[in-house]
């Protein structure tokens, strides 16, 4: 979005980007109501979450395993949703970039992680460079923020899931950040009339933003006692913290696919569209959930 937006801005016919804003107001204004297949996409998301539970109650490292392998399927989406745009990711060092940030980030910790970064930083300068100069700021960028946007910012589950109540952190995470989706849909099906940024996800409302943050205080809340042992408000602080940046990682997220001339990352999850289709609210909570927990719980 551009500094007055609040004026109208000329659109222009050449610019895929203006195309691709126009179809989203015209189909928001069309089909306001989701056209998902709701039990398809809670089967789906139900059984992903029974694995993810599997592995985190029995065996530690294989919810890291399982952590790392999707976060590889998202930096793979990210690399052919790039690549139809022009723009070529350093697809190696990612790869390798993602196992060892996720490993470092659980055994080492938070020095360990940035470390690992900075060392792919590295990596990608010098493994884009053997293929000459053309194309070369473009690709490092792209790279770079992929680099940070993913195996980075979900790095932060690592440390917190390496927690002795690592568990439950990330169980009150998770569910936190899936609850922000469940009462932003209802309420904005329901009753959103009001865009917040209709350029972008034109079916994102005001009145399903109130609806998120109020389901996430409330489980928040339940979470923080039930599960973590903490007092109520710190749960309903960090439900309504992590309500903004959700919202937010689901805009950005909006934004690269409209910029990328792409609908969904991918079709590897029946119901639900790419693996990045269902990170894009996890990931800046990845951080702002472990700021949160060290800051409440130490």
């Amino acid at each position: 979005m551009s500094a007055s937006a609040g004026a109208e801005q000329p659109t222009d016919p050449t610019d895929p980007r203006d195309a691709t804003d126009s179809a989203g107001a015209s189909a928001a204004q069309e089909h306001p109501k989701t056209g998902r297949n709701l039990p398809l996409a809670i089967a789906v998301g139900v059984g992903i979450g029974g694995v993810a539970l599997i592995c985190m109650f029995t065996a530690k490292w294989l919810f890291v395993g399982f952590a790392a392998f999707v976060i590889l399927l998202g930096v793979f989406e990210l690399v052919n949703a790039f690549k139809q745009a022009g723009v070529y990711l350093t697809r190696t060092p990612l790869y390798i970039g993602v196992v060892a940030m996720s490993v470092c980030a659980y055994v080492w910790g938070v020095t360990a992680l940035v470390v690992v970064f900075g060392f792919l930083v590295v990596a990608i300068l010098m493994w884009r460079i053997r293929l000459g100069t053309v194309g070369y700021v473009k690709d490092i960028t792209a790279s770079m923020f992929v680099a940070a946007y993913l195996p980075f910012m979900l790095g932060f589950a690592m440390l917190t899931f390496a927690y002795p109540n690592g568990a439950q952190r990330i169980v009150t995470f998770v569910a936190l950040t899936i609850s922000s989706d469940i009462g932003g849909y209802f309420a904005g099906t329901a009753l959103g009339k009001h865009p917040i940024a209709a350029k972008v996800s034109p079916k994102k409302s005001w009145e399903g933003f109130v609806g998120s943050v109020v389901t996430q205080a409330a489980v928040g809340a339940w979470l923080f006692v039930w599960l973590l042992g903490a007092p109520w408000w710190q749960g309903v602080i960090t439900g309504m913290v992590m309500t903004v940046t959700a919202t937010a990682g689901d805009f950005a997220e909006s934004a690269i696919k409209r910029d990328l001339g792409v609908k969904d990352m991918s079709h590897l999850i029946p119901g639900h569209g790419g693996v990045m289709d269902r990170l894009d609210s996890l990931v800046p909570n990845a951080f702002v959930s472990w700021a949160m927990f060290t800051w409440f719980l130490g």
